[in-house]
């Protein structure tokens, strides 16, 4: 591993590797998907009502793959269950493990199964084969699709997405928290680490569902709501700038401060990360994606010109915060900790934290997440097919 200057023994091999970049990028859809399915069913917000299950359903996709990169990581992967029997409330990381439960079983797994029972109750009813049997699996017992019935499922279904808001940023903003709190490492500890975490992981979020609406619709061949798609960039547009206005505070503030990391963190930034940092994250990443969608907002575009710049401001959005992942956490490990040695990231293909698993679990969401579209349609009723008024009464 090349280095310059003195370095530890220690220091020389960085510990976390790009699964570890994968983590908080993974945990990041998953709130920010979540958050954009709570703009339609807690702040009446209607015009983004058509992604409100596509986006729950991307956010459980992602939530069931979030914990794999860690797994990969340890060493023995079958000891991390230890923490669920012997908790250890000193241990960030260990108490992380009862915050994914909670928000995977009790916040959104219940919210789905809630907005999607009285569709399930019907397919129990109507379909065949295998897939009666799974439907009538996931009714869990429950047949009663009668007005009051789903009125109480739609008044606990928004009970639960009140509470799912907080837990979502409780999800993300604690592995801010967990990097901030480090403080030996001057790169990673910020009090705004968590905050800036938050509202990059709801960036990310919204962009990626609205990315598969499009997609998904394309592949249905049915036209996209434009009025959905274009009020889901205005809150995509409102989150960066909030996103890039916290980041530009925190980098103020360490040049206002120049402690004695300063000089080396300055080195970094201009050598080391001026790729990563300056020219994806900042330029094409966040500079680029916001001036594309203010474009949108104060010039008369045509509905097909204002697609292509989402899908092209979609797309730079999420390479920009993948960047901004791996800069902390491949970053915050190439210099020592007398800021007076740097050394390099030399990242494997298929070893197993290399590039190939990275590809696998960025990839595997997608595939879960094509499977529950088949399960689950997030189609309005309009689009699939209706349902009689016997089985409906029943």
């Amino acid at each position: 591993m090349p280095t310059d200057g003195f370095m530890y023994p220690n220091e020389i091999e960085l510990q976390w590797s790009v699964l570890i970049v994968l983590y908080p990028f993974l945990t990041g859809l998953v709130a920010g998907a979540f958050i954009l399915a709570s703009l339609e069913r807690v702040f009446r917000v209607e015009a983004v009502k058509p992604t409100y299950r596509l986006a729950l359903l991307t956010a459980l996709a992602f939530l069931l793959v979030a914990p794999l990169p860690l797994q990969l990581h340890l060493g023995h992967p079958e000891r991390s269950f230890e923490m669920y029997l012997t908790p250890h409330r000193s241990s960030a990381m260990a108490m992380f493990g009862f915050v994914y439960l909670w928000y995977l079983m009790a916040v959104l797994v219940l919210e789905i199964w809630l907005d999607y029972r009285r569709d399930i109750v019907v397919l129990s009813q109507t379909t065949t084969g295998i897939k009666r049997l799974l439907y009538r699996v996931l009714t869990l017992g429950s047949s009663n699709i009668s007005e009051n019935a789903l009125a109480i499922d739609n008044r606990v279904g928004w009970v639960i997405t009140v509470i799912g808001i907080p837990s979502a940023f409780l999800l993300h903003g604690y592995v801010g928290f967990i990097f901030g709190s480090i403080k030996a490492n001057p790169w990673w500890s910020t009090p705004l680490m968590p905050v800036v975490f938050l509202f990059s992981a709801m960036v990310s979020g919204i962009a990626a569902v609205l990315l598969l609406y499009m997609l998904l619709n394309r592949l249905r061949k049915q036209p996209s709501d434009i009025r959905c798609v274009d009020t889901v960039a205005k809150y995509l547009f409102y989150m960066f700038i909030i996103d890039f206005s916290l980041e530009m505070v925190d980098l103020i503030h360490r040049i206002y401060e120049s402690d004695e990391s300063f000089r080396s963190l300055d080195f970094m930034v201009h050598t080391r990360l001026f790729l990563s940092q300056v020219v994806i994250q900042i330029l094409l990443g966040t500079v680029l994606p916001i001036v594309l969608l203010a474009l949108t907002q104060v010039a008369r575009l045509s509905e097909i010109a204002r697609k292509r710049i989402y899908v092209f401001a979609g797309c730079l959005t999420l390479i920009g915060i993948f960047a901004m992942r791996w800069n902390v956490v491949i970053g915050g490990q190439l210099f020592s900790k007398s800021f007076l040695g740097y050394t390099t990231y030399k990242m494997g293909f298929a070893t197993k934290e290399g590039l190939l698993p990275a590809i696998v679990l960025t990839v595997l969401p997608l595939f879960i997440l094509w499977v529950l579209v088949k399960v689950l349609p997030p189609w309005s009723e309009k689009e699939t097919a209706p349902v009689s008024a016997a089985v409906a009464a029943n």
